[in-house]
């Protein structure tokens, strides 16, 4: 299948991910940190290898790449570099095995948020600096990214943009897929000025707003505080990130179409009304929630709300309180929502708002057939009609799903951690959502599991930002053959 010039484009990427080390040890001098030789070891380290990779591999000819291809390219970039961004961690010192930081940086990558540091402020800057920058480059896609900047990659570059940002209508803004790839950085670079710019007006410095910026557009959840967002004690704070957690959820090309003055966009899409109204709906139930049931005032339970529903929907990660120790009822709902996620061509993890649309539509459609068996009802999403082989496509998708989540509870289960952890760490790492419940849970973290269930979660996490196929057809003999 090609696997020579599969390596080389492999190596490259790896390559220019060590690059980019340069910018945190950038900030370590900045702040006079030792740990500024760390990331120049692992950003020469990463050069290197990816480039003695690209260099024994390379193909002149540049064949256009097959589906296969760009599913290998795209799985093993992702844990090359997920591997190559922990070792800077590790040389920090900061972590305590190699294993651990490996797990940071994928959880950064993948923009899962989930973290072993049992005191992120006793990190350097450099090494805070460079976990939000994970989340700001894996939520975009690194290899978006190199479509955008490289030119040459964009041969057969429509099969690495579909198997890095997976959805069941892969949204081609431009007429060259390197084009789009270009349009979509954009956008993302300017919303994540524009809420820097907002934190730093309500009082942040610009390390802090630039950190949180990023991890919020990248729905990451990496904070530079032990307390996250609730660190700041600022409701002005909460409720921007709030606002970009919202944003971050919708589908990106709706964001470039606002930029066109095309603001109508947005409700003329039947994803972007089921997400917003799904959020709010659900944002109003736990504001009753806590009001009734918690005795906390009207509106310090909205912003309560609003924020968490937030940060589970988009699978951002944030926390503003133990919402754990909510009424049952909050809890429910937001344990819900884990299995919703964004919108489709968001930055937002989990199945996606348009998956869990088109089968419950469809549900209701297979629901009226039995009372009118010879009906015909095409499945329509914003006045367009869905291929049946679209549709059969995403059943399948959501059964492997919640396959996997039920198979990997299992495993985390059989390491003898209890059900609600084992269950919670599942889909928090599968849906990239970040923290779980019970140890796991946003007064906790992931420190205290042990190496295998680490390594184990560290590949689930990739499995569910890539979701699931780009990873699981790795493992597939015949995927490799002839």
């Amino acid at each position: 299948m090609g696997l020579a010039y599969t390596f080389s484009l492999v190596g490259l990427l790896t390559a220019g991910m060590g690059i980019f080390m340069f910018a945190p040890m950038g900030v370590s001098l900045w702040y006079g940190e030792a740990a500024w030789s760390a990331f120049l070891a692992g950003a020469m380290v990463s050069s290197v290898l990816g480039g003695i990779l690209y260099w024994l591999f390379r193909d002149n000819e540049r064949p256009e790449l097959s589906q296969r291809q760009g599913l290998a390219i795209v799985g093993l970039s992702w844990a090359a570099c997920g591997i190559m961004g922990g070792l800077p961690l590790y040389l920090t010192g900061d972590f305590v095995s190699f294993c651990d930081a490996v797990f940071e940086s994928v959880s950064g990558f993948t923009t899962t948020g989930a973290s072993i540091l049992t005191s992120v402020e006793d990190c350097g800057k450099g090494v805070l600096f460079w976990r939000s920058l994970t989340h700001w480059l894996g939520g975009m896609g690194f290899i978006v990214l190199s479509l955008a900047i490289l030119p040459f990659v964009g041969v057969g570059g429509m099969q690495l943009y579909k198997a890095e940002v997976p959805s069941p209508f892969p949204d081609r803004l431009q007429p060259r897929i390197t084009d789009t790839a270009s349009v979509l950085w954009k956008v993302y670079a300017l919303i994540t000025l524009a809420e820097t710019l907002l934190l730093m007006a309500g009082g942040l410095d610009w390390f802090d707003s630039v950190c949180h910026a990023m991890a919020t557009m990248a729905t990451g959840g990496f904070s530079t505080k032990n307390a996250s967002v609730a660190g700041f004690g600022s409701a002005y704070v909460e409720w921007v990130v709030t606002i970009f957690m919202v944003i971050a959820g919708v589908n990106f090309s709706l964001h470039f179409m606002a930029f066109r003055r095309r603001f109508d966009a947005f409700w003329k899409d039947e994803e972007f009304r089921f997400y917003i109204v799904l959020y709010l709906g659900i944002v109003i139930a736990i504001t009753a929630s806590l009001f009734f049931s918690a005795d906390i005032m009207v509106l310090d339970s909205l912003r309560l709300a609003a924020f968490q529903t937030a940060t589970i929907i988009t699978t951002t990660g944030f926390a503003t309180a133990d919402y754990s120790l909510w009424p049952p009822f909050a809890v429910a709902l937001l344990i819900c929502i884990m299995f919703v996620g964004g919108s489709a061509g968001s930055t937002g993890g989990g199945p996606k708002c348009m998956r869990v649309l088109l089968v419950l539509k469809r549900s209701l459609v297979e629901l009226k057939r039995l009372v009118h068996p010879r009906m015909v009802s095409p499945l329509k999403l914003s006045g367009h009609i869905v291929d049946r082989q679209v549709v059969g496509g995403i059943w399948a998708f959501m059964g492997l799903y919640l396959a996997l989540y039920l198979g990997a509870s299992l495993f985390l289960a059989a390491l003898g951690m209890d059900l609600t952890t084992a269950f919670s760490a599942s889909i928090a790492c599968l849906g990239n959502i970040g923290p779980g419940l019970g140890s796991v849970g946003p007064a906790g973290n992931y420190a205290h599991l042990p190496d295998i269930a680490k390594w184990f979660l560290s590949v689930l996490m990739i499995v569910g930002r890539l979701e699931v196929y780009a990873v699981l057809v790795l493992f597939l003999p015949e995927f490799w053959r002839r």
